[in-house]
């Protein structure tokens, strides 16, 4: 019985790929790192290849995040022809052999442009450049396109953004297209057609603070994510220093249920150990990996506390988040989340099976912090 809901659901998610952006990318959400939450312009080519070492050598890249992201700053003219060209001071050998020594390490490689006439930063934009620019692109082999929306003309984002997608595809290069568009006209509902994932608020801040109301600004959109095409709340803040450690669990946590891309914001190549079990918690990614791709939505929210949940494809995804100012004892019924009779739990932080339980479930959860689980009903289980 098990088996078989597994497999309509696998099915059933797979249907949904036909209303998505068609390059065979984005199964999952996307997992990596890029540079802008803690380096900002401060890039060069040797950062990118020792990040890309660290990566490999901390284990992240076993872990899942495969893509090593340049943001703005990379770029700073065009030529004669009107291509686009790469800062040499700061990447002296090239983008091309920066990214086939990305590549070298079996990671991917990743590069930013803007839907408008100059980036975020001033540099030089793709608007009216796309075709070029998506050539280039496929010619040094990048892999993913962040795609921003300063200095736009206030031409609408429905009218910009597609040229991108169609000059990406037309390279014959699979390229993963990431829609920058800050959530400004409403991306869900237009954006599974041409992205594979589009930014649903504007940039995230490393504080609790940006946290929780990005998080807010996500209820409600989960019925337009699927596989190939998902909703983006924002890069990862975990390790940069400005929250919690109970936190930065609630971030990951949370965004991981959301099907976000989950892209390392912080300094690989000076990760603190609680940073690191954070990021590479296998549990918690496997919610985010899950095959159907299913985005988890809220259930509840009360002054002292919410209820998030997701299907996954061997149970329940639930977690109970703790958003008042003290530890506290936090519960949920089976009812609110959708099953009956009895289930097994197991604490996905703690990495610890607690039992089979009844109706109910209550455990103690620290202050901004998180308690994550995997409820598998026992007519779920083998």
């Amino acid at each position: 019985m098990r088996q078989t809901l597994q497999v309509f659901l696998v099915l059933f998610s797979t249907f949904a790929i036909i209303n998505c952006l068609n390059n065979g990318l984005a199964l999952t959400p996307a997992m990596g790192w890029n540079s802008w939450n803690h380096f900002h312009c401060d890039i060069n080519e040797d950062l990118i290849k020792q990040t890309a070492d660290a990566i490999v050598s901390s284990g992240l890249a076993d872990a899942g995040y495969k893509y090593v992201n340049l943001d703005d700053c990379w770029q700073i003219s065009r030529d004669s022809e009107g291509y686009i060209q790469e800062d040499k001071a700061k990447f002296p050998s090239g983008i091309k052999a920066l990214a086939d020594y990305v590549h070298s390490k079996g990671l991917k490689f990743g590069l930013y442009s803007d839907a408008g006439d100059f980036t975020c930063e001033h540099r030089p934009g793709s608007l009216g450049y796309e075709v070029k620019d998506a050539e280039r692109y496929a010619e040094w082999g990048v892999d993913y396109l962040k795609y921003d929306n300063c200095y736009n003309n206030n031409i609408p984002p429905q009218v910009r953004y597609p040229p991108m997608r169609d000059a990406l595809n037309s390279t014959g290069h699979p390229i993963y297209f990431s829609m920058c568009e800050w959530g400004e006209q409403d991306p869900a509902t237009w954006a599974p057609e041409v992205g594979n994932s589009w930014r649903t608020t504007g940039d995230i801040s490393d504080n609790y603070d940006s946290f929780l109301s990005i998080l807010e600004q996500q209820v409600g959109l989960e019925k337009y994510a699927h596989r190939g095409a998902w909703n983006d709340p924002d890069m990862l803040e975990v390790g940069n220093g400005g929250m919690t450690t109970q936190e930065y669990e609630a971030h990951f946590a949370l965004w991981a249920l959301l099907k976000a891309p989950l892209l390392i914001g912080c300094d690989v190549n000076n990760m603190s150990p609680d940073t690191f079990r954070i990021l590479s918690n296998q549990e918690i990614i496997a919610i985010n990996q899950d095959p159907l791709g299913i985005q988890g939505r809220r259930v509840l929210k009360t002054d002292q506390y919410q209820l998030w949940i997701g299907t996954i494809v061997d149970g329940i995804a639930v977690i109970l988040f703790n958003t008042s100012s003290q530890d506290s004892d936090l519960s949920f019924t089976f009812e609110q989340i959708g099953i009956t009779g009895q289930a097994i739990i197991r604490d996905l932080y703690k990495h610890q099976d607690l039992g089979k339980f009844s109706n109910s479930f209550s455990t103690n959860v620290p202050t901004h912090g998180v308690a994550v689980l995997k409820v598998v009903p026992l007519s779920f289980a083998y």
